[in-house]
């Protein structure tokens, strides 16, 4: 029988697609632990046809309340962690996008980064989180540094263009506009999106409106409940959900492709029409 989360794969003839799965897991404090799921779920996303798998913010490490465990946690981009995920797309042959904590010059705070590594085991991109989750009471920048503002780093995945955003910035349109603006169009959002009244209806919003407002595909993957919301899921560039995974630790692999991208912005040219464009405050 066929899994219920398994790729629809694309008929004989049909367009290139590329199998892309957003990955659902609860990260905790122990970071051999969190590698071992990733192994386990990277397993199921390749088996199901995925060659990109992203997995949620603070997938290195991870409490329920933030504190100077964080900063301890943190490492430089060659470290541990980042190494170990290259380890693991060089031995299934994808790429792997997951957020981590990042040493900062002053060690007193960190930078909640994300980081994409390709099949040869290599970063291919960075993001440092812009917008910090100063809200519904919490304080992120009590222990995180805030990215600096710098040219979007993409990357290629077979001729599709790749950007990376996190979490709380899918709050801000601008950040994906920009990302848009220097060619992305595939935007992977690692989160951790914390439950709580109406954060369910806000986020399956805000991820859908992203994608469709700039006619790209959307891939967000979210901690797994009891504290993040789950729902983790692909939207395509009509606002269409092609794969959710609702409160269970899981992988859901879409199909995405330049065709597709290409026929909805023949339909709706929003982006050669706009007559507004993004810079810094």
């Amino acid at each position: 029988m066929e899994h219920p989360l398994a790729p629809r794969r694309p008929a004989a003839g049909s367009a290139v697609a590329i199998g892309v799965a957003v990955a659902q897991f609860r990260p905790g404090a122990d970071r051999a632990e969190n590698l071992r799921a990733m192994r386990a779920l990277t397993a199921t996303a390749v088996d199901r046809g995925a060659a990109l798998v992203v997995f949620p913010e603070y997938s290195a490490f991870f409490e329920p309340v933030m504190g100077p465990a964080f900063v301890a946690a943190a490492e430089p981009l060659d470290g541990p962690f980042v190494v170990a995920l290259g380890e693991l797309a060089a031995e299934f042959g994808v790429h792997v996008v997951a957020g981590m904590l990042e040493q900062t010059a002053g060690r007193e705070r960190f930078s909640n980064t994300v980081v994409a590594v390709n099949p040869a085991g290599r970063l291919v991109a960075k993001y440092r989180k812009l917008h910090l989750y100063d809200a519904f009471g919490d304080r992120e920048s009590d222990w995180v540094l805030a990215g600096e503002i710098e040219p979007p780093e993409t990357f290629d995945l077979a001729g599709l263009s790749v950007g990376l955003q996190t979490c709380y910035d899918i709050r801000f349109p601008e950040v994906t506009r920009r990302l848009v603006d220097a060619g992305a169009e595939l935007v992977l959002v690692p989160a951790e999106w914390v439950r709580g009244p109406l954060k369910e209806h806000h986020w399956r919003t805000l991820v859908t409106a992203r994608a469709l407002e700039n006619t790209i595909y959307l891939a967000a993957a979210d901690h797994a409940p009891p504290v993040g919301a789950g729902n983790s899921m692909v939207v395509d560039p009509m606002g269409v959900e092609l794969v959710t995974i609702g409160e269970a630790t899981d992988v859901a692999v879409a199909w995405v492709s330049a065709q597709r991208i290409a026929a909805v912005r023949a339909l709706n040219p929003a982006l050669a029409l706009r007559r507004f464009g993004i810079g810094p405050r």
